[in-house]
């Protein structure tokens, strides 16, 4: 579970903004470089609270797995990092 992380809750507050202004835009039928500029600052901020979360999972999640000498949850939590990547093609 990701820990509640309040630089992050902001940084989702501002995407989800960021969200709503693309709607808008969209509605009143903004030229579409400008709604295209918009989306790409949004994957990119999307890609930032990514990695943070990947980061905090590398830190904790895994962390504890390799600390706690557990294989079992060793292997899991290579695997989900794998199939996630997988996934997605980082």
């Amino acid at each position: 579970m990701t820990k509640k992380d309040p630089k992050l809750l902001a940084r989702l507050s501002r995407i989800e903004g960021q969200v709503r202004g693309v709607a808008r835009m969209v509605e009143e039928e903004r030229y579409c470089i400008d709604v295209l500029d918009q989306i790409q600052a949004i994957k990119a901020a999307l890609k930032k609270v990514e990695a943070e979360i990947l980061k905090g999972h590398a830190d904790h999640c895994v962390a504890h797995a390799i600390e706690s000498g557990d294989r079992d949850d060793q292997r899991q939590k290579f695997n989900e990092l794998v199939d996630l990547l997988g996934r997605y093609g980082r």
